[in-house]
């Protein structure tokens, strides 16, 4: 009996070395594995305008695209917003046009005045100065023939009245045609160009009113254009309808959930690593992940976010032996989904010497 205890000593001792040879062997070449959730991001969609649904084109369960047209809201009052401001823009354009021929002629007046008449003009005015001299030359010498002749009854008294009329007339056109040219010769006074300036100074005003009248037009334009494009509401990604909150017919402000997504991209598995397992998951390493449901269906993801802050093991994933076991949140992004993930849906995540690719 004394000879079989040292045996059995032996014995165990190397059980005892054997089994933990075997752990750290199975733990070297073991993959280490994560338990982690499904993520997916959902997206409530409302219309940025009110009024009366028209359409809704989606009901739950169905798969819809990028950009694909889900519901209405009835277009009427926004096309008619659209085409009043439209009218609006063409009513400010015309009065800036208008504006601006204003400018253009108030310009040139000013310019007129600060230079004078020009010389053409002066040389008009000096040929028709001449041409009154010599008319009026003319008729003095038959008005003075004319008096002569009525005091010995040479000529009738209506011959003489006519000349002596003439001679009148003549004399005043030569008076007229002699002030303009003095007009012409001196120029504009300064109170005629400084009432020209002035003028141009409030044609210039009077553009830029009509410029920024024609701004908020075209700024009401797009806001209407914007506005009736928010009638039509469209996906934002590919995903599946998941909620249908109201139908046709209803009158909803702007805001409230028509319908409810479930994105298909990005899918995202949430798990959680230990501290002294942390180093081994930093981003950007490669994954595997498989569900409860289809152990054998093997998807393949890429660690995208590790927490900078600990956390104790959530609920969801804890066991009796983790329940205060500080860990760390990963998000791991699933490279290779095929539309079977459901939100919340158990994942195992592990992390092996030789990932799939």
């Amino acid at each position: 009996m004394k000879k079989a205890i040292p045996v059995i000593l032996i014995l165990a001792a190397l059980a005892i070395g054997g089994w933990f040879i075997y752990g750290k062997y199975r733990s070297n070449h073991e993959p280490l594995v994560l338990q982690g959730n499904v993520d997916i991001r959902g997206v409530d969609l409302g219309f940025r305008v009110s009024g009366r649904i028209a359409e809704v084109l989606k009901d739950e369960g169905d798969a819809v695209k990028t950009g694909e047209l889900l519901a209405r809201i009835d277009k009427e009052p926004y096309e008619n917003e659209l085409a009043q401001a439209n009218a609006a823009e063409a009513q400010a354009r015309a009065a800036l046009a208008q504006a601006k021929a204003t400018l253009a002629q108030a310009k040139a007046d000013a310019d007129l005045k600060r230079a004078g008449y020009r010389t053409e003009e002066i040389e008009q005015a000096r040929a028709t100065r001449a041409q009154a001299t010599v008319t009026m030359d003319n008729a003095q010498r038959i008005y003075d023939r004319q008096s002569e002749l009525v005091k010995s009854k040479g000529v009738s008294r209506q011959n003489f009245e006519n000349a002596e009329a003439s001679f009148h007339e003549a004399e005043q056109r030569l008076k007229l045609a002699d002030a303009n040219l003095r007009q012409l010769e001196s120029g504009f006074r300064k109170e005629e160009v400084a009432a020209a300036e002035a003028a141009v100074g409030a044609a210039q005003a009077g553009v830029g009113s009509a410029e920024a009248a024609v701004a908020q037009a075209e700024a009401a334009v797009k806001t209407s254009e914007i506005r009736l494009g928010d009638t039509d509401l469209k996906s934002p990604s590919d995903g599946i309808v998941i909620t249908r909150a109201l139908e046709p017919g209803a009158i909803v402000q702007a805001g409230p959930t028509v319908l409810s997504l479930s994105l298909e991209n990005p899918v995202w598995v949430r798990a959680y690593v230990h501290e002294p397992d942390l180093g081994k998951f930093p981003p950007g390493t490669k994954v595997s992940l498989v569900t409860d449901g289809a152990p054998d269906h093997v998807f393949h993801g890429t660690v995208g976010f590790v927490s900078p802050r600990a956390e104790f093991t959530p609920k969801t994933v804890e066991t009796k032996e983790l329940r205060t076991s500080l860990v760390y949140r990963l998000r791991v992004v699933v490279d290779d989904t095929d539309g079977s993930l459901r939100q919340g849906m158990p994942v195992t995540v592990s992390l092996d010497s030789h990932p799939a690719k």
